[in-house]
């Protein structure tokens, strides 16, 4: 019975320090969605080259984005155009920074440390974001013609009308979208949470590498955000520990946790999230020993405005806006998932009703099974591009059942194939 308490507690803890980063992070994808054109996420962050990887570690490491905030605006990037490798130099290089994070660190814990994070925030992301680029072509990506084709969406409509597809795109597709796995990623972390020990961080201390080694082991996959992560470094730098394995804690905490580390084996698959693990991983090593090694211990010395009283939460968020923050966010996913379930009972593995328009009802149809479509950016990339074959006319995919109703004046299923397959996805045949 303790231990299921303990994790209900963990669990609220964790989507309270959470949410309003997720919130705010959804809400910055809304506006990369329908203002931030996707010429210019191509332009800058598409080729897979090393200026889209500066260029994306650069956009990076002034936002005020944690590792939680982090994962709906940076996959936004990557569905509007963004490579794999600009990216995952993206995610890399924005958690482990921010306007609001490099200001705690100057308070807490001095200047040395406050330059010290944005400039290894640029190096660590321009290595994972080259690391992916070398080692994993963008398949599944949308293609430049698609991106140009739809970038008259970010000229057209009235302000109202962009607003309200800001924050729908936000708070109801992308959430929907990435819901499932944010899920699974945060009962992770709470489970990992209530099994290590809250003096876990203070039993090694005697060597200095055991010390990075031990800290980065438990909190690469445990959420702990930028600015949160400075009175933990402050406290545990009070009660010796060296200053490279404080710096270990302030890069491998904001920069993964288990949601973040799902979201990405699920978006950008194995190779991308092996580049992002093993740059953060590398990277706090090396620069927590050379911080240990070549810097004056001097530099490190903790002001004494912290003391050994303090605790990991945020002081400059109020707890209403971290309560109400939680409720809301846990309300769209209810009622996203609630959607889904009043979707599947209208019409149980079927395509919505009428999908086709009426004035096509006299050309050939065809209805085949695509597999891979596992959000609403899928269905549209398997439409955009299905519809881009000559002769076709009208295209609807049904995510939950992967199919593909197709209509148009000739149906070359071969052509078919083709377009499915360039989009990233299985062609599995046609179906009745």
């Amino acid at each position: 019975m303790n231990y299921l308490f303990d994790f209900l507690s963990d669990l609220v803890d964790i989507v309270n320090e959470m949410s309003p980063y997720l919130m705010l992070g959804f809400l910055f994808a809304g506006i990369l969605h329908v203002f931030f054109p996707k010429r210019k996420v191509n332009k800058y962050m598409g080729g897979n080259n090393a200026s889209a990887v500066i260029n994306s570690a650069m956009i990076g490491i002034p936002l005020p984005l944690c590792s939680c905030g982090v994962i709906p605006a940076g996959i936004s990037f990557y569905k509007h155009g963004a490579s794999k490798g600009s990216t995952v130099s993206f995610l890399i290089s924005t958690p482990q920074t921010g306007i609001d994070s490099i200001m705690v660190t100057y308070s807490l814990l001095g200047l040395p440390f406050a330059l010290i994070r944005p400039v290894i925030a640029l190096i660590t992301g321009f290595f994972g974001g080259f690391l992916t680029n070398i080692s994993n072509s963008r398949s599944g990506a949308i293609s430049r013609d698609e991106i140009l084709s739809n970038d008259a969406s970010d000229e057209n409509g009235y302000e109202g009308e962009k607003i309200r597809e800001v924050f729908r795109y936000a708070y109801i597709e992308f959430l929907q979208d990435i819901s499932k796995y944010l899920v699974i990623g945060l009962i992770l972390a709470t489970v990992i949470s209530v099994l290590i020990p809250d003096d876990f961080f203070t039993e090694f201390l005697g060597n200095d590498f055991w010390s990075m080694l031990i800290i980065l082991i438990a909190a690469v996959p445990v959420y702990l955000c930028a600015t949160a992560s400075v009175p933990v470094a402050a406290i545990l730098m009070l009660k010796g520990l060296s200053p490279g394995a404080a710096l270990v804690l302030l890069m491998a905490g904001p920069a993964t946790n288990a949601a973040t580390i799902t979201l990405i084996k699920n978006e950008l698959g194995l190779r991308p999230l092996l580049a992002y693990l093993s740059t953060i991983i590398t990277g706090a090593l090396i620069f927590g020993t050379l911080i240990n090694s070549l810097l004056p211990a001097s530099w490190f010395t903790i002001p004494d405005i912290v003391s050994p009283g303090m605790d990991h939460e945020h002081g400059i968020l109020p707890n209403w806006l971290k309560a109400g923050s939680s409720i809301v966010l846990v309300l769209l996913i209810l009622f996203g998932y609630l959607q889904k379930y009043l979707k599947s009972r209208k019409i149980p593995g079927m395509i919505p009703a009428n999908p086709i328009s009426p004035n096509l009802k006299k050309m050939i149809s065809k209805k085949i099974m695509v597999k891979g479509m596992t959000c609403n950016h899928c269905r549209q990339n398997v439409e955009n591009n299905i519809k881009s074959v000559e002769g076709i006319k009208e295209v609807r995919a049904d995510i939950s059942s992967g199919t593909v109703l197709i209509q148009g004046d000739r149906i070359d299923l071969d052509k078919i194939r083709n377009a499915v397959e360039q989009s990233g996805y299985e062609f599995a045949g046609e179906t009745k």
